[in-house]
């Protein structure tokens, strides 16, 4: 009786990690105590495939496991909510993945101000604009992008809630007055980057339209007041392309495949 043949080997975990770690500078940049970014989960020592999704969660756990990938990349990681006993469905992911051999690499803020596979990057071109400064300052980073532009701010309204709806979201604006308004300075911070200091920076740098994935009530009316314009893109939304294109890249660097989980929260 013939056995079946061996899985290949894969990459070494710890190369993809090493790699990771260097790209994304994960060491000196700094975070919430929450994120923990770099490897968070390791299993048993290779990488065959790789799942990117933008939380980890139950949903995102099972589509990895389905997709047979072996390296599970999130952008908001398994300690989010602080340290928590390991009971419950915490215990039940923890023990899927473990059972599963896949292996969890979180990326919070360094993938956020990445420039080039950043999510705050790779949104504005999705917007069509292009970054020619930081913006949205954190601690000694600055997390977000900023730019000049001559286009209606309506039609940049129109941009995000097309990318937003394709994405299970929508997008809502907020200080548009009227038609004919145009967007000439315009910065962006992913998720949740409507806050006193980024509509305070925004009104520093002389930007007409801020574009964040989301915030609390109170910014927008703070904006009608500063006549600042606010595109609210949604915090999923505005935080998928980061995780993807950083899988894609891995893919490319170590010749392994990639899936992309979509699990889609509405916000």
């Amino acid at each position: 009786m013939k056995s079946n043949p061996a899985a290949p080997a894969g990459v070494p975990l710890d190369r993809v990690v090493s790699w990771l770690d260097d790209i994304l500078q994960t060491e000196t940049t700094p975070d919430y105590p929450g994120a923990l970014n770099g490897l968070q989960l390791a299993n048993r020592g290779s990488v065959r495939k790789v799942a990117a999704a933008v939380d980890f969660s139950t949903r995102s756990v099972t589509a990895a496991i389905e997709a047979e990938a072996n390296l599970l990349i999130v952008h908001h990681g398994m300690f989010w909510g602080g340290a928590r006993a390991i009971t419950g469905r915490k215990y039940s992911r923890l023990a899927r993945l473990i059972e599963a051999d896949v292996a969890v690499y979180s990326s919070h803020l360094p993938l956020d101000r990445h420039p080039q596979l950043g999510n705050n990057v790779l949104l504005a071109r999705t917007l069509g604009l292009e970054p020619s400064g930081e913006f949205a300052e954190f601690k000694n980073i600055f997390v977000g992008v900023q730019g000049s532009s001559d286009v209606g701010t309506r039609v940049l309204v129109d941009r995000a809630r097309a990318f937003s709806r394709s994405l299970g979201g929508d997008t809502i604006a907020t200080a548009l007055e009227g038609e004919s308004r145009v967007t000439r300075r315009w910065a962006i911070c992913t998720g949740a980057g409507a806050s006193a200091e980024t509509l305070d920076e925004a009104a520093r740098n002389g930007i007409d339209t801020l574009i964040v994935g989301e915030g609390p009530h109170w910014t927008a009316v703070d904006a009608a007041d500063r006549e600042l314009a606010i595109i609210y893109v949604g915090h999923y939304a505005s935080e998928t392309l980061g995780v993807y294109a950083l899988a894609a890249e891995v893919s490319k660097q170590f010749n392994v495949t990639w899936a992309k989980i979509s699990a889609p929260t509405g916000l």
